[in-house]
């Protein structure tokens, strides 16, 4: 057997402790900043209770003033987590114990790594679902702002990818404008969900102190602590899974778009004309201008979907109170947001960028296209539909040169061609992103507050 290594919880086998330290010391380097804000702000807490002894008012400005540094040094990227630390929550403690001795071993009183993580992970979750949402508030705009340059503009409107109805570019974004504001409502419940403060559950148990769980989650700006401590700790795994299928349906959006936008890219087709530098080339065919962007998108939304359901299924079968399981939950909760955030971006940039081929756009309607809006019409002037429909099925030569541009101009009900309203989706948006704003400017205020810093650190 190999040697053991000393640890913070005790002496560890190496292979055990390799196995089940995992990815862990990379992981949690993103971590280190939500777990110094949950950490000062049990500090604070600990500081007010009428055990004097646990935690003195001194004790808790340094223990604070030391977190401060480890922030910085998180961000600079020279805080480490070791092997034998296991993860970011002991090795924060070990280098509060290295610069203030006594005091730093005070810390860890009244919670446990489960509390801990759970907050830590919660801090860190809402975060990303701020920038989520601000991400996809922007990709929004692009796309409302498309569809305001291009509403009059006709495209064919496809139903089984074959030529339907006469469509238009405005109809076109907008749409995907409205799909992602409904992502957004997702995001915001998942945002209410996960505004709940796990940390003084401890093990999942609570603890023999008279520990204010209210004042930790007003101090960290959660709405309220998760209310039941056994539930608190049961959240784990849930919760990112919560995050992460909200995060999936964004990117089934995205894929979507992607998936529209290789094959109207296609020379077949060309209505939109891709940023040429936002396309990749061939190691062989010197001509070639890939949409890999668009492609990868599609896959990784593939990806996240499988993060949502992998959390899940780990989660599902795990009895009450803290199982080692949950460490598995991290790295596709992790990966999933990194790669949606990844995907809104460089969707934004395109889309800000993209060309739409008028020419091609007009070129591409052929009689058939007009032959549901013309039945319609026969319908008007007292023909009954299924006359109309055969009448029109057996005429479909009488269609000819027919007008895109006044076909999409006699649709005025709301939401379609000459009825986009795209004020009403603006003002969505607005009220959408101020939700997120308040939330954002609520929570970077109280934990300046609680850290004695403007944060977020510059």
């Amino acid at each position: 057997m190999k040697r053991s290594h000393k640890t913070t919880v005790g002496l560890i086998n190496a292979d055990t402790l390799a196995f089940t330290v995992g990815k862990d010391p990379d992981l949690d380097r993103r971590l280190i900043v939500a777990d110094c804000i949950g950490s000062a702000a049990h500090a604070e807490m600990l500081a007010g209770l009428s055990l004097k002894k646990v935690i003195t008012p001194a004790e808790k400005n340094r223990l604070i003033t030391e977190l401060v540094n480890i922030i910085r040094r998180a961000q600079k990227g020279t805080f480490k987590i070791s092997l034998q630390d296991q993860d970011v929550h002991l090795a924060i403690e070990r280098t509060l114990t290295e610069k203030l001795g006594n005091i730093g071993k005070k810390i860890h009183t009244g919670r446990s790594r489960n509390d801990q993580v759970a907050v830590a992970l919660r801090l860190y979750g809402k975060e990303q679902l701020l920038s989520l949402a601000e991400e996809t508030f922007r990709l929004c705009g692009a796309l409302l702002r498309l569809a305001n340059q291009q509403q009059m503009t006709p495209m064919v409107g496809r139903t089984h990818m074959q030529p339907a109805m006469p469509s238009s570019v405005g109809l076109w974004a907008a749409a995907y404008a409205e799909g992602l504001m409904d992502d957004v409502e997702l995001l915001k419940n998942a945002c209410i969900l996960n505004d709940r403060c796990p940390l003084g559950s401890a093990a999942g148990y609570g603890v023999p102190l008279p520990i204010n769980r209210q004042q930790t989650a007003e101090l960290l700006g959660f709405s309220r602590p998760i209310h039941n401590v056994l539930h608190a700790g049961n959240t784990r795994g849930k919760m990112e899974s919560i995050i992460l299928s909200a995060a999936s349906q964004l990117m089934v959006t995205l894929s979507r778009l992607a998936q529209d936008l290789i094959i109207f890219t296609m020379p077949e087709f060309n209505y939109f004309v891709l940023p040429e530098e936002m396309c990749t080339g061939s190691s062989i065919m010197p001509q070639k201008k890939n949409p890999d962007i668009l492609e990868l998108i599609r896959a990784k939304a593939a990806r996240v979907s499988a993060h949502a359901f992998s959390t899940l299924e780990i989660t599902r079968g795990l009895p009450s109170g803290y199982s080692r399981d949950l460490q598995e939950t991290k790295e596709p909760f992790i990966e999933g947001l990194d790669t949606t955030l990844a995907s809104l971006r460089v969707m934004i940039t395109l889309i800000e960028n993209i060309k739409v081929n008028r020419e091609a756009l007009l070129a591409a309607f052929r009689p058939e296209v007009f032959a549901a809006d013309y039945a319609l019409s026969l319908t008007g002037k007292g023909m009954p539909f299924r006359d109309a429909y055969r009448y029109i099925k057996e005429h479909l030569n009488e269609l000819a040169n027919m007008p895109p541009l006044e076909a999409i101009r006699r649709k005025r009900h709301l939401g379609t061609t000459a009825g986009l309203s795209l004020n009403i989706l603006n003002a969505r948006l607005t009220k959408e992103h101020k939700f997120f704003k308040d939330q954002k400017n609520r929570f970077n205020r109280r934990i300046s507050s609680l850290l004695k810093i403007k944060y977020p650190l510059v």
